[in-house]
């Protein structure tokens, strides 16, 4: 499995003072999702933040310009700290076992709450926009390496004959836009029957996109 790093938080420039508490950060993202559960996106404030985590308001406004980022920094340690690709046998299991968790997970009313504020903000907010890039999209991705190179040792799939970031970018997008839409979108369920006919449809297509770039 690839390792698992602590997560930390994208913030804005560092300022002079005292240094940071990683238990502090851990507090304050714990009761940003907590409270996202219980008043929505419209009742969070970094001063009930601040009162459920034990520190001080000065605290979060060292570490977070605005809702919106901390909202971020809350959903990307999230998704660090409990969606990862453990090694099931195969890539049509390991595909099928990484989108029932990740469905899981933004089922979740903290969750869904936040994404679905994040991404109607960031439609107006590049640097939102770029914040959830770097800070969830990017973090992730490496699931995708960790699955096509466990498939390659299983001879599952050929080796790379040429370095293709843009073919990854595109299998993350497939995957987790689908399972996005199908939860937040089509409301459907993402049950093992569906995250299995997702499975084999990837897997089917995956020859094809490790095909060198044209």
């Amino acid at each position: 499995m690839h390792p698992r790093t602590s997560f930390t938080a994208v913030t804005s420039p560092k300022r002079a003072g005292r240094p940071r508490s990683a238990a502090a950060d851990r507090a304050i993202l714990d009761a940003t999702r907590a409270a996202l559960a219980e008043v929505g996106w419209g009742g969070l404030t970094l001063g009930d933040v601040a009162a459920r985590a034990g520190v001080a308001k000065t605290t979060l406004y060292r570490r977070w310009a605005g809702k919106n980022e901390l909202v971020v920094d809350a959903l990307a340690a999230l998704f660090e700290e409990q969606l990862d690709l453990p090694d099931l046998g195969g890539l049509e299991a390991d595909i099928q076992g990484v989108v029932l968790r990740f469905a899981e997970l933004i089922e979740r009313p903290e969750t869904r709450t936040a994404l679905m504020a994040v991404v109607a903000e960031a439609a107006q907010d590049d640097a939102l926009r770029l914040r959830i890039r770097e800070a969830i999209v990017d973090r992730q991705k490496h699931l995708v390496l960790l699955g096509r190179r466990r498939a390659q040792q299983r001879g599952e799939l050929p080796p790379d004959k040429a370095e293709d970031p843009a073919r990854d970018d595109l299998i993350f997008d497939v995957i987790a836009g689908a399972v996005v839409h199908r939860v937040m979108v089509s409301s459907g369920p993402v049950d093992r029957e569906w995250a299995l006919r997702l499975a084999r449809l990837l897997v089917d297509g995956l020859g094809a996109l490790h095909l060198p770039p044209p």
